[in-house]
């Protein structure tokens, strides 16, 4: 219990030392494109991101049922993906809180690796707001 209430209050403290952004729609395209990402998929990644986080790169969820939270533009989870302590660690190799920042280089490289193993089904604000659903017009970006 002792570890969860410091690692909370180091979140904590982290999260109020960062500088967001909220990206607009063609402001987050265009950093998608500067990050590589297919841009056959791109609209998805768009659909998943106004969802999961409305652009914000600051966001940390509430926590799940599981006690785990989401982190970042794209809502990262902390259970499998980044440690919530101040040691880089899982499976991206980060700490959550390099997912909180304005340059979204990190958060794009874990998202992708999120995607290359459970495609865009890790994410439920896509499942729910995406999967078969008209997706966002982005052609004047």
């Amino acid at each position: 219990m002792e570890k969860l209430i410091l690692a909370v209050l180091v979140a904590l403290v982290m999260v109020s030392q960062i500088d967001a952004k909220t990206f607009t729609r063609c402001e987050l395209v265009q950093a998608l494109r500067r990050q590589g990402f297919d841009e056959a998929k791109l609209r998805d990644w768009v659909c998943l991101v106004e969802n999961e986080s409305r652009g914000r790169t600051d966001i940390v969820g509430k926590p799940n049922k599981n006690g785990s939270r989401d982190y970042g533009l794209f809502q990262i989870n902390d259970k499998y993906w980044c440690s919530n302590t101040s040691k880089a660690g899982k499976d991206c190799n980060i700490t959550c809180s390099q997912l909180l920042t304005d340059d979204i280089t990190v958060a794009s490289k874990c998202a992708k690796k999120v995607y290359k193993r459970h495609n865009f089904m890790a994410w439920y604000g896509w499942r729910n707001h995406c999967q078969n659903k008209p997706l966002p017009d982005i052609s004047k970006c």
